[in-house]
C-alpha cells in the first residue's frame, strides 16, 4: 500500500458519486481560464491565513499526511504542502487537476487523484488531517460528502471546512439583496461558457469593483460598514473579484447553510470540539474526528 493508505483509482470508467457534472465542468473551465497565477502573493497569503486561522499546525506536524478535498487550481496546496510531509490533492475535474499540476510542479510532496469527495481514494482512518474549502456546498449531498471526508481521518485528526453561509448573521435587507443576486446566478449559470464567463466579468467590473472600493474609501474615512455588500473585497485585487464573480454567478449548483446547520452536519459526520471563525469568511470551522 502506498504511503498514506492511498488506493490507486482506475479512472477509465470510474463512476464518481455525489457530483453535479455541469458544476464540475464549470470549475474545470474556471480554473483553466483563471489559474490563480495572477493573484498577488500578499493577497493569497492573507486569504490563506484567514481560512487557516483555526488550523492546529503545531498538532499536525511536519511529517503529517493529509488531503485537500476539491483542490481546484491548487492555490491553498502551495501554502500547505511546504509545512507537512505529504498532501493528496483531490478534484473531480481532470482539467482542474491539470492546472494544479502546472501550478505545483515545483513541489515534490503532492499527489493528485481525480475523484469525487464521496469516493476519496484512501483507507478509512488513514489521514492525519484534511480540509475542504469552498467545495462541499457545490456537492448535491453536502452532509454525505462531509461524512465521507471525516471517515478518512485518524481518530482525533482535524478537519477544516469552509461552506457558504446563509447570511444568518446579516440583517434582513442584506438577505433580500442576496436573493436578487441569486436570481441573476440562476440565469447566468445556465448560459454557454463563453457568455457565462463574459457576464461574470461584467459583474466584477460593474458591481464588485465599485462596491468594494466604496467600502475601502469609507474605511479610510473612519466609517465602519461591515454590512455593505462586498465589504470583504475592499482590500482585494480585481483579479480576485473576477475569479469570485465567475465562481458565484457561473456555478450551477450552490447551497448555503447557517452556522447551526453546519455544526449539526459536522457532529453527524463524527466531529467534535467544533470551533467557528467569527469573522469573514463565513462560515469557516474546524472539528476533530471523535476518538
Amino acid at each position: 500500500m502506498p504511503r498514506g493508505g492511498v488506493r490507486p483509482l482506475g479512472l477509465k470508467g470510474h463512476h464518481m458519486r455525489n457530483i453535479d457534472s455541469e458544476t464540475v465542468a464549470g470549475f474545470g473551465d474556471e480554473w483553466s481560464r483563471l489559474d490563480q497565477r495572477g493573484l498577488p502573493s500578499p493577497e493569497r497569503q492573507a486569504q490563506f491565513e484567514a481560512y487557516f486561522s483555526l488550523f492546529p499546525w503545531a498538532m499536525v506536524g511536519s511529517q503529517a499526511v493529509g488531503f485537500d478535498a476539491g483542490c481546484g487550481s491548487g492555490r491553498w496546496v502551495a501554502l500547505v504542502a511546504p509545512r507537512i510531509g505529504m498532501l493528496h490533492c483531490i478534484d473531480a475535474s481532470a482539467r482542474a487537476l491539470d492546472v494544479a499540476r502546472r501550478n505545483l510542479a515545483e513541489l515534490s510532496n503532492v499527489r493528485f487523484s481525480q475523484a469525487s469527495v464521496q469516493d476519496l481514494p484512501f483507507d478509512d482512518a488513514s489521514m492525519d488531517f484534511g480540509y475542504s474549502l469552498g467545495v462541499l456546498h457545490h456537492v448535491p449531498d453536502t452532509a454525505a460528502a462531509m461524512a465521507a471526508c471525516v471517515r478518512k481521518l485518524k481518530p482525533g485528526a482535524p478537519f477544516l471546512v469552509y461552506l457558504y453561509y446563509a447570511f444568518d448573521n446579516r440583517p434582513p435587507w442584506f438577505r433580500a439583496i442576496w436573493r436578487l443576486g441569486d436570481g441573476a446566478r440562476q440565469i447566468v449559470s445556465r448560459l454557454p461558457y463563453a457568455a457565462r464567463y463574459g457576464a461574470s466579468q461584467v459583474i466584477a467590473a460593474a458591481l464588485y469593483w465599485p462596491l468594494a472600493r466604496t467600502a475601502w474609501v469609507l474605511e479610510r474615512l473612519g466609517v465602519r460598514a461591515p454590512n455593505l455588500p462586498l465589504h470583504a473585497y475592499r482590500n482585494r485585487s480585481f483579479y480576485s473579484m473576477r475569479t469570485d464573480a465567475l465562481d458565484k454567478f457561473g456555478t450551477r449548483l450552490e447551497q448555503r447553510f447557517s452556522r447551526q446547520q453546519i455544526e449539526a452536519m459536522m457532529m453527524s459526520a463524527g466531529l467534535e470540539r467544533i470551533t467557528f471563525r467569527d469573522d469573514v469568511p463565513f462560515w469557516c470551522a474546524i472539528g476533530y474526528r471523535v476518538a
